[in-house]
């Protein structure tokens, strides 16, 4: 009974962990350590922070309030709302369903190739087995329900933080460097774009919507449950920011990670190989495991809680009201279907490291947009009342988070210029 109400609790946050956690996390991170090395860790720790500040933002908002904040835009701010995101949900959906496919065709072909070694080989895997992983993860959410999604989520991020956690300790990484990392931020010249890729990839995006939606499942529906919904969400980003570190830290201690590719996984794991010797092979297949993990377990989040919001902006399309919202509805199984199926043309389309880095960018944009609606919404007393309005220390970090991403677009730009 304690175990099955600790899963109860936890379980919300599990799954914001498990699918914010994936390719945005394993490659980006890794990518972004081996091309700057351990100075890019205080950016995990500032992305973890902020989804845990904007995600209980959303979650004040709807227990308040009783709607989504989905909702509340379309109904405060007015149907231009509704048809913008409903553009860019499509946009985003297309690139991180093509970046999570992708991510997945690649770690299986580095646990098991079907078509030989070399660059085609390997792209040739990504494309089967990423489109393979789709189909399996599609059947899961259609036929198998909320809870048995709940069940295999805390299984695969179980295995993933278990697995990439133990390798990045065990490679005796430099912990004062670590230390510095994590406490003193530094933006390095020509950086500016990893770093809003870091802060995009980790703990999602677009997907903390979602957090909505689970606690609905879950029988949260006002203000008592908030403070369980707190704890819950500090449980799940904190593993995530955890995650995080340990990728940028494998990556870092990897080296430069040449031409990124579809072959990125074979690289980590054969490297892994020489660094540990004798006990390489143990490494070897414990990080592909996690790797695997971290990626199905996010394709999987995603393909079930993307739909909800589709639903949602469908019924509020034709002024209805986003109750909890039926998974056997149209809007959600047309969504579902689309996002687990025309997103493999980017299995062909594009390469495996600028599809990781521009997806990444391009959700971190919803991070500012959030965080303005937040400011916004939340800070109406007449809208959520004088206890649930933000506090001025929330103000002055969702503030300092607009701030941030409008100081490193303008560095990117400034290095831009300067580099052309």
């Amino acid at each position: 009974m304690r175990r099955q109400r600790l899963l109860q609790v936890i379980g919300p946050g599990i799954l914001v962990a498990a699918t914010g956690v994936g390719a945005g996390d394993l490659a980006t991170a890794s990518l972004a350590g081996a091309s700057l090395g351990l100075a890019v860790l205080w950016a995990v720790v500032v992305g973890a922070f902020l989804k845990f500040v904007l995600n209980e933002g959303l979650t004040r908002w709807q227990l308040a309030t009783g709607t989504t904040l989905v909702e509340g835009c379309v109904t405060r701010l007015g149907q231009p709302v509704l048809w913008g995101f409903l553009a860019y949900l499509v946009v985003w959906s297309f690139l991180v369903a093509a970046a999570l496919m992708s991510a997945a065709g690649v770690t299986m072909h580095a646990i098991l190739p079907l078509a030989g070694d070399g660059p085609s080989a390997a792209t040739t895997d990504k494309i089967i087995y990423g489109a393979l992983q789709s189909l399996i993860a599609i059947t899961l959410v259609r036929w198998g329900g909320y809870r048995l999604f709940e069940k295999v989520m805390g299984a695969a991020i179980a295995v993933m933080f278990v697995t990439v956690v133990t390798t990045a300790i065990a490679m005796q990484p430099p912990w004062g460097e670590i230390l510095r990392g994590i406490a003193v931020p530094t933006i390095p010249a020509g950086s500016a774009s990893w770093i809003i890729a870091v802060m995009g990839g980790v703990g999602g995006t677009v997907t903390v919507l979602c957090y909505g939606y689970w606690i609905r499942e879950e029988g949260r529906g006002d203000l008592a449950d908030l403070t369980l919904c707190r704890w819950d969400l500090a449980m799940g980003y904190t593993m995530t920011a955890i995650f995080g570190l340990a990728m940028v830290v494998v990556g870092s201690s990897l080296g430069e990670l040449e031409g990124g590719g579809a072959t990125l996984m074979v690289r980590i794991a054969d490297r892994l190989v020489e660094i540990f010797g004798t006990a390489g092979p143990v490494a070897k297949w414990a990080f592909l495991a996690g790797a695997w993990g971290a990626v199905f377990s996010s394709m999987l989040g995603v393909w079930q809680s993307v739909p909800y919001l589709f639903a949602d902006l469908w019924q509020l399309r034709t002024g209805g009201t986003s109750s909890k919202i039926d998974v056997r509805s149209r809007p959600y199984r047309a969504c579902l279907y689309a996002i687990a199926t025309v997103p493999m043309l980017g299995l062909i389309l594009f390469d495996f490291r600028s599809m990781q880095k521009v997806y990444a960018i391009v959700g971190a944009l919803f991070i500012p947009m959030l965080a303005a609606v937040l400011l916004v919404m939340n800070g109406r007393r007449d809208w959520v009342g004088e206890r649930n309005r933000n506090p001025w220390w929330l103000v002055a970090v969702l503030a300092s988070a607009l701030a941030f991403f409008l100081l490193a677009g303008a560095i990117e730009i400034r290095d831009s210029w300067f580099n052309a």
